[in-house]
């Protein structure tokens, strides 16, 4: 179990859908939370991508001097930039990071958008492209640890020659990741990456995803690792928790979701119209599952529900993905620096034993806690490292009033 946080390139806020309580996410800010997400043991973050975002590569590179061991998942564009550029970029960033690099395959789903950047294909095209940059980005790293060049052909793209000189650390190149819940995707998923991702559906749409990639990456003699993209809302009691949802949404108005949900409905992505379907643009009916909460998809794209409850809770409900076969989890609150260590001090603790041994532990030499009386040591606490149960009465369904 490998647990991410998130890097909000696209804006931050205490508030989701108004401008109350947001804060500028300018560079300084974003460093403040990779350095948090890398001293408090996160696996990596994740950067977003799209027109509503600063570059990824451009603040995944300006923060690697500022982390130690933290990884970067960062987006590949079929279409926005050639498979060979792509191929060099990841071999210098892999090398200057030192290995920290992971790739998120991001073929989009707004052809508004896209015609932005220039791409006028149709959904199908996009992933028949994408099948093809992929072929070419992957083979161009992996035959770059023994310096041969590469010739492709397809109906989409070309390449003659192809050769890179610096190749990555990683072998045979960083892994790639890829989500996508429609059946070009799930194809796509099964013949090229490394990683499928999944948006945060309730644990039985997930398990049919991934028995669904589990058949199509066998008869392709493939297997891959599953992972989650979910927001979080952990306080320590689940009133607070579901305090605290309301609190996010308690500032946005209907005209405002309206209009989210219109610009969701133009779009082409499979995954979107399922995020969307899960709430259907109503405050009235938030737990669509056990301390799964839609709120966060009224007004935001992507991933739009979190896991809420008291520390407890979320945890099990982490494990209930995990018994499905989910290895990574990147997880995001509002507002990103201070949820970032709330979700490590109260959840870290509870996951498996396995898990916290690869988290970083504070290495100090003084007593843990501001000192009292400017005399004594606070009392270490004990904490219940137990695998949590799940657990035995539900979180009360709630409804967001207007």
């Amino acid at each position: 179990m490998k647990i991410f946080w998130f890097i909000p390139t696209h804006g931050d806020s205490r508030y989701l859908g108004t401008s109350k309580g947001a804060r500028t996410v300018d560079h300084t800010y974003m460093k403040q939370i990779a350095v948090a997400a890398d001293n408090l043991g996160y696996e990596g973050v994740l950067i977003p991508t799209g027109r509503s975002c600063e570059d990824p590569w451009l603040v995944a590179a300006s923060l690697i001097d500022a982390t130690t061991r933290l990884k970067f998942l960062v987006a590949l564009r079929p279409g926005v930039t050639t498979p060979a550029l792509a191929a060099r970029m990841t071999g210098t960033f892999d090398r200057l990071s030192n290995g920290r690099l992971l790739l998120n395959l991001v073929t989009g789903g707004d052809e508004q958008e896209l015609k932005g950047d220039g791409i006028f294909e149709d959904h199908a095209t996009r992933y028949q492209t994408a099948s093809e940059y992929t072929t070419i980005w992957r083979e161009i790293l992996t035959r770059s640890h023994t310096g041969e060049s590469f010739t492709f052909n397809g109906e989409r793209l070309q390449v003659e020659d192809a050769k890179l000189l610096y190749p990555p650390l990683q072998q045979p190149y960083p892994p790639l990741w890829f989500g996508g819940s429609s059946e070009a995707a799930q194809t796509l998923a099964a013949e090229q990456v490394d990683s499928y991702l999944t948006w945060g559906e309730p644990p039985a749409a997930v398990k049919e995803k991934i028995e669904q990639l589990k058949t199509k990456a066998a008869a392709k003699g493939r297997t891959l690792s599953y992972g989650i993209r979910l927001h979080v809302i952990v306080r320590e009691t689940n009133e607070a928790a579901w305090q605290a949802a309301d609190e996010l949404l308690s500032h946005v108005n209907d005209d405002t979701i309206a209009a989210a949900q219109a610009k969701f409905a133009q779009m082409d992505s499979v995954g979107q119209q399922r995020m969307a379907a899960l709430h259907g643009g109503r405050r009235d009916n938030l737990e669509i599952s056990p301390n799964l909460w839609a709120g966060i998809g009224l007004v935001r794209g992507g991933a739009g529900t979190a896991l809420l409850g008291d520390p407890q809770t979320v945890a099990a409900r982490i494990q209930e993905y995990a018994d499905l076969g989910i290895d990574n989890f990147i997880f995001s609150g509002y507002p990103h620096l201070e949820e970032a260590y709330r979700f490590a001090e109260l959840v870290f603790p509870l996951l498996p034993i396995d898990t916290q041994n690869t988290l970083v532990k504070p290495n100090l030499t003084g007593p843990f806690g501001e000192i009292v009386a400017n005399n004594y040591a606070p009392p270490q606490q004990t904490r219940d490292t137990a695998t949590p149960k799940t657990p035995t009465t539900a979180a009360p369904k709630h409804a967001i009033a207007s």
